[in-house]
């Protein structure tokens, strides 16, 4: 039953995330700005999903495990074109993808890179959400920011919040083992 349910989250999380930048992508085009949305945050979003498709490809995970990276790069590239060409200048993308793309082979060039970033993922993804929260607060414009985007992205998060939990409970139940285990070996 558990790993029905596993597949059943793992296939609906592939097919969120195969749309999760649609209603994004959809607001800019209609209202032809990017106003609201934060360069920083997006970047920082794709050096996160670069860097995470590469470990997996790099220790060679089977494709399932990530499939969704490659389609998140491609709305998140798309996002950032639209964003340059309704600020008025889609050439200055061209220097950021180049980064993207060579970063695409620097991560592969020693093993302790590779690590060193997929160790710095979270970190990285957490600075973007910081940097699209900065830019509204800052602004306090939500212009053409999709909600449905961001309710799409948190239910994908959603999906791990049981791992979360079973993470903590683990350390609670390892955590009062050792508790016990040392009141057990003073009464002897």
């Amino acid at each position: 039953m558990e790993a029905a349910l596993l597949g059943l989250c793992n296939w609906s999380t592939l097919g969120v995330c195969a749309a999760l930048k649609l209603p994004q992508i959809s607001a800019v085009l209609a209202a032809r700005s990017a106003r609201g949305l934060s360069l920083p945050s997006l970047l920082l979003e794709l050096a996160g999903f670069l860097v995470f498709l590469r470990y997996q490809c790099y220790y060679g995970y089977p494709p399932l495990t990530y499939l969704e990276y490659p389609i998140l790069i491609a709305q998140d590239v798309i996002l950032l074109l639209c964003i340059f060409h309704f600020n008025g200048n889609v050439k200055q993308a061209t220097p950021y993808i180049a980064v993207l793309v060579s970063s695409w082979f620097i991560l592969a060039l020693q093993k302790w890179i590779i690590d060193l970033a997929m160790n710095l993922c979270t970190f990285i993804s957490a600075a973007s959400k910081f940097a699209q929260l900065q830019c509204l607060w800052k602004t306090r414009d939500s212009g053409t920011v999709s909600a449905l985007t961001w309710s799409l992205s948190s239910y994908t998060c959603a999906i791990l919040l049981r791992f979360v939990i079973m993470l903590a409970l683990n350390i609670w139940v390892t955590v009062t083992v050792l508790r016990y285990r040392k009141t057990a070996i003073k009464a002897e």
